[in-house]
């Protein structure tokens, strides 16, 4: 007889989160402990992905091995804990085999396709170890490949996930198995129509958990993480800082877009869409609480946090030839549109655009952003500058415009701060300006002091 489970939760555990045998088992005790947790989405284990992005950037036959090896150790540390290692070794062995084919590949000709390919590695191989711990548990658990129903575009590095199909995909291959039994699955993956792998860029597991919970309309996604909650700004940064209980869909996704690490960008867009609360909490302190993000929140009060983005490049693109700025916007932004350029924040004047560029979630990194192919076409039809060293620091609030003291309360903890470019009007949940990397720290420790504490 298929049960039916109505409170269906998707639980999401982090790369810290699987990092070794005791984490892993940490987090068996957590999905053990609730029977609505019938989902289970996998990062891999800490550090395996940056070993695998490096990989993938082509190196010589000495230092791929290394890594290679280094990869070998951190998975036969899980393994060595399990009662009946040898059927899970067989396969982790044949998933190293491919990491190995893939990078001596890579070192002769990279491609982001290839590049998505390798990656995927981390996450087969955390999910598949934490069926093995799970099962030492006596739980029936499946295995599940999330290639199978996360279709996405061939975006390789950063891949637009197609919601329609994944809806499609998930009732007819993953909602059946989560009526038999406990499902673990892989984030961050997917794959095109052609059946090649794509990834949903760095941090993508969350937004894996959350279009799968969408699909399956579940009551809820918990999100486990090294974290116990959702913080006013980074703890490191601030000591001060305090966790936040509640938080709306539209102040989570603010801070998670311009910096705020605790949760991927583009998480909340599924669950907002069905509705679903998503939960965060450490998985090393299951019991000391988290945040909550929901639809709505009492009373959300005026300034909610201070979120910093780093490694930020601002571009600034300006007319030679005097033409009406009407025209020189359509320009400019057909050109960054036909390279695929990511940016999120933009200013203009009559004759010149300034432009943060935003490549941080993309696999392959920050360096593909400014091609030369890019910087040829603008400069035949503008003047270009760049600047780089610099930070993006945001203020996440409620009805920011409405508040007329808010410019006084702001810059006037900024004066001794050179403010490269100001953001506001867009949204009424952010104030953004960019920094100085150097000085970015301070700025956030003096707001936070003034506005938060």
């Amino acid at each position: 007889m298929t049960r039916i489970y109505p409170h269906t939760i998707v639980a999401k555990f982090g790369g810290t989160s699987v990092a070794d045998f005791d984490a892993m088992s940490r987090s068996a005790t957590i999905v053990l402990a609730d029977k609505d947790v019938r989902l289970v989405v996998l990062s891999a284990s800490a550090g395996v992905t940056n070993l695998l992005v490096e990989l993938s950037g082509g190196q010589e036959s000495s230092v791929r091995q290394d890594k290679i090896d280094t990869l070998r150790t951190l998975q036969y540390n899980i393994i060595s804990h399990l009662k009946q290692p040898e059927a899970i070794g067989q396969e982790i062995d044949r998933l190293l085999d491919n990491i190995s084919h893939l990078a001596a590949m890579s070192a002769d000709s990279r491609s982001d396709a290839l590049c998505d390919e390798l990656v995927s590695h981390g996450e087969l191989m955390s999910s598949l170890l934490f069926v093995e711990v799970l099962r030492e548990h006596e739980v029936e658990t499946q295995w599940f490949d999330a290639r199978k129903v996360i279709r996405t575009n061939d975006t390789f590095g950063c891949a637009v996930p197609i919601v329609s199909e994944i809806a499609e995909r998930v009732e007819k291959h993953l909602r059946p198995r989560i009526a038999q039994s406990l499902v673990v699955t892989q984030g961050f993956i997917g794959s095109d129509a052609a059946g090649q792998t794509t990834t949903l860029g760095r941090g993508g597991s969350d937004y894996t958990a959350s279009l799968l919970a969408e699909a399956l309309q579940a009551a809820r996604v918990d999100i486990w993480t090294d974290v116990a909650g959702i913080y006013t700004t980074d703890p490191r940064i601030v000591a001060q800082a305090k966790r936040i209980d509640t938080l709306s869909f539209s102040e989570a996704s603010e801070m998670a877009t311009f910096g705020a690490k605790v949760l991927h960008p583009a998480t909340l867009l599924p669950a907002m869409r069905k509705n679903i609360p998503v939960f965060v909490g450490s998985s090393a302190q299951p019991r000391a609480g988290g945040t909550l993000v929901c639809r709505d929140t009492h009373e959300p009060p005026r300034y909610r946090a201070l979120a910093i983005r780093r490694q930020q490049t601002l571009l600034k693109l300006s007319s030679v030839d005097g033409q009406p700025a009407h025209r020189f916007l359509a320009q400019m932004f057909g050109i960054l549109s036909r390279h695929d350029v990511a940016m999120d924040l933009v200013t203009t004047s009559e004759a010149s655009i300034a432009l943060i560029l935003n490549s941080t979630g993309s696999t392959s990194g920050e360096a593909d952003t400014l091609t030369t192919s890019l910087l040829t076409e603008l400069s035949s039809h503008c003047h270009v500058e760049i600047e780089t060293g610099l930070a993006l620091v945001s203020l996440i609030g409620n009805a920011l415009s409405q508040a007329p003291a808010m410019c006084k309360e702001v810059f006037a903890r900024l004066e001794s701060h050179a403010v490269r470019m100001i953001c506001h009007g867009a949204s009424s949940h952010n104030l953004c300006f960019l920094l100085p990397a150097e000085s970015a720290d301070s700025a956030v420790k003096a707001l936070h002091r003034h506005l938060l504490e």
